[in-house]
């Protein structure tokens, strides 16, 4: 049995790949880990539910949204642009970590994990969901259901269920621009 190949190209975190000839059916997450060495990305369960796997794809309209990386070829992936959890940091010219996002950092302040297995996907999660704030702004009532809506389909063994949404919740609430204030 022979696996037909394609040539894919495209961004990650920033950076031009390819063109890579690689098997057809070859999925995203194999991709990253096995092509690119970007090895944050997890594999938990293989089917697309946990979404641990989850990347972020942009588009060229600016929005972005959370691909499940295990059960999406890598051919889907040709020609766009895509940001794995190792593109979020700000890193210094040797690839030290210098800065790191408002959600890592509340991720970290909250101690919203405990083996980090998951962490890769609510990390995604939790931009996409900030980034989508920051274009459309929403009233602070509805903090709670948007936060709840962008992590509800993510799984963690652990659960650090509970300690996610409130680091979500304090990004939200605590970066200017994401919540409409009422005015009086």
């Amino acid at each position: 049995m022979s696996t037909d190949n394609i040539n894919i190209s495209m961004t990650i975190n920033g950076e031009a790949v390819g063109p890579i000839e690689v098997p057809e059916t070859l999925m995203m997450l194999d991709f990253l880990h096995e092509y690119v060495n970007l090895t944050g990305t997890r594999l938990g369960c293989g089917q697309g539910v946990c979404r641990a796997c989850a990347v972020i794809l942009d588009g060229d309209n600016g929005d972005s949204e959370e691909i499940r990386t295990c059960i999406t070829g890598v051919g889907y992936f040709n020609g766009r642009k895509v940001r794995t959890v190792e593109g979020h940091a700000t890193r210094d010219s040797e690839g030290t970590v210098t800065a790191l996002t408002p959600v890592q950092q509340k991720f970290l302040d909250f101690y919203s994990f405990q083996c980090g297995y998951c962490t890769p996907g609510f990390v995604n999660a939790a931009t996409v969901l900030v980034e989508r704030l920051k274009r459309h702004p929403i009233a602070r009532d509805q903090v709670e259901s948007y936060v709840t809506d962008s992590l509800n389909d993510h799984i963690c063994r652990c659960t650090g269920y509970v300690r996610y949404h409130q680091a979500v919740k304090d990004v939200i609430l605590s970066t200017p621009g994401l919540v409409i204030e009422e005015r009086s």
